[in-house]
């Protein structure tokens, strides 16, 4: 690979990112008035947050069953409002538990 390729790939990535920014900020300078746009972009950390977790949760112990049903457990726990510390106790001792039956 040659530096001259190397150097017009770290300008196009620069240019991309900085279009990425950018555009927006000149596209949306009104505030959105769109329900259904307003509602994407205030769940879309959430959904990006669980795209990148979940993944990492079912591959986190050395049995898969393990950690679906320790994920299963946090969900049902999470669901009934049981608070943070608690809804993660429950996944991890439940992982824990099956990790050494099994």
């Amino acid at each position: 690979m040659n530096d001259s390729y190397i150097y017009i790939s770290i300008i196009l990535m620069a240019v991309v990112t900085y279009l990425i920014r950018v555009v927006p900020l000149l596209v949306l300078r009104k505030p959105i008035k769109s329900r259904f746009f307003r509602s994407f972009l205030y769940y879309a950390p959430y959904v990006t947050l669980s795209v990148l977790t979940f993944p990492a949760i079912l591959y986190s112990t050395g049995s898969f069953v393990s950690a679906l049903a320790g994920s299963v457990v946090a969900l049902v726990s999470a669901f009934l409002r049981l608070g943070l510390p608690i809804t993660a106790a429950a996944g991890c001792v439940t992982a824990l538990i099956l990790q050494l039956v099994l």
